[in-house]
């Protein structure tokens, strides 16, 4: 007499199962559209926006020039304002004639160089007889034009120590030099962060919207009357999507070198390796929303409410983490996406420190087992 089947499956049955649920996964991304527009589209226009949209560097700020002397000082120190890079300078003789423009923000200061300017060269301290007005409605805007006017001013000191040996003017320049940098290019700080902040939101998006869709469809309850266990149902759902997001990585990545001219000096490997926790920890988050919400609509605003918008503003992408209050200081270290951002920063700009990489990698790491075992413990299998 035969001996009925064990009640267990063996592991190449579970193994046979979580294959033909990979490739169920497989087939419904190919059909789903709205899966490649995540992937594939949505990193496309967010690296557009965060290369041509974001960006600290401030030039070409527009300023009113005062030239209440017509010494040939004056016009040539108002000639190096001109011809700087960093200002678009309009030239008049009184100063009323810029108040309108910087009260309605037309223009953010107005340097005043007064009619007594050519008395600096009897000075003996050598300071500048010039007034800057700055508009500090933008606190920012108004200490970048206080300081590239006086930068200006010490370029062209230097320039006429040179060139007329003038008595009491330093012929010793300090030098400062960056590294990593030293073009000072905010771009080059700002995409390799903006790709965390772009796999934040695919990642999270992909499973999050995905499972709640399969929710609203009834799929999932057809699912649940499978023998399929929780660990099976969600690496199912992990493994499709993680390719699909290291592909989305992959190509933000070309795009950040090859057409935002981005250095990139450490290992494709170890940025592989990086991508990969961090992927697994945005999927997580994205899988632990939809365990709760089972409409699209909700699963999408939450995920910007629990994934993109931290990791924006408390992953130190754009906003210094050191400049924050101390609870909230606290609270980026469970962002997974400032580990990231420090992690792309570094390959980057800096190659490959390990003494960087490392811990960040196993915190991402804890981050992602946490965010699992609450998604295995959440999901249950049963319909209400």
């Amino acid at each position: 007499m035969q001996e009925p089947p064990s009640a267990s499956p063996t592991s190449k049955g579970k193994l046979r199962r979580l294959r033909a649920l990979i490739v169920k996964e497989t087939y419904q991304i190919i059909r789903d559209p709205s899966t490649f527009l995540i992937s594939l589209v949505l990193p496309l226009i967010l690296m557009f926006l965060y290369g041509y949209g974001v960006s600290l560097d401030m030039n070409h700020l527009r300023i009113g020039l005062v030239l209440e002397d017509t010494s040939p000082d004056a016009q040539s120190f108002s000639q190096s304002l001109v011809a700087s890079r960093y200002f678009v300078t309009r030239i008049g003789r009184d100063r009323r004639e810029f108040l309108d423009d910087i009260i309605r923000g037309n223009i953010r200061g107005i340097v005043v160089v007064p009619s007594y300017f050519s008395s600096f060269r009897q000075r003996p301290d050598n300071i500048a007889p010039i007034q800057v007005l700055a508009d500090g409605s933008e606190p920012n805007t108004a200490s970048f034009v206080q300081n590239y006017v006086q930068g200006a001013w010490s370029n062209w000191l230097q320039q006429e120590s040179i060139s007329k040996n003038l008595k009491g003017l330093p012929l010793i320049r300090a030098q400062s030099r960056f590294w990593y940098n030293e073009e000072l290019e905010s771009r080059y700080v700002l995409i390799p962060g903006s790709l965390a902040i772009i796999m934040t939101l695919i990642g999270t998006l992909l499973t999050a919207l995905v499972v709640s869709r399969e929710w609203e469809r009834g799929t999932m309850e057809a699912l649940m009357a499978t023998p399929v266990t929780i660990t099976e149902l969600l690496l199912a759902k992990l493994v499709p999507y993680f390719v699909l997001g290291m592909l989305s990585m992959t190509m933000c990545a070309i795009i950040a070198v090859f057409y935002y001219d981005v250095p990139f000096r450490g290992s494709f490997w170890v940025l592989t390796l990086v991508a990969s926790v961090f992927l697994v920890s945005a999927l997580g988050v994205g899988l632990l929303i939809s365990s709760s919400a089972r409409n699209q609509f909700v699963a999408a605003q939450a995920a910007m409410v629990a994934a993109f918008l931290p990791g924006f503003i408390l992953s130190g992408f754009i906003f210094e983490i050191a400049s924050m209050p101390t609870f909230i200081q606290m609270i980026t270290y469970l962002i997974p996406a400032r580990y990231f951002v420090a992690c792309l920063q570094t390959l980057f700009l800096v190659g490959n420190v390990w003494t960087l990489i490392i811990p960040n990698t196993l915190a991402m790491l804890g981050i992602s087992s946490v965010f699992f075992l609450l998604t295995a413990l959440r999901t249950v299998k049963r319909l209400d």
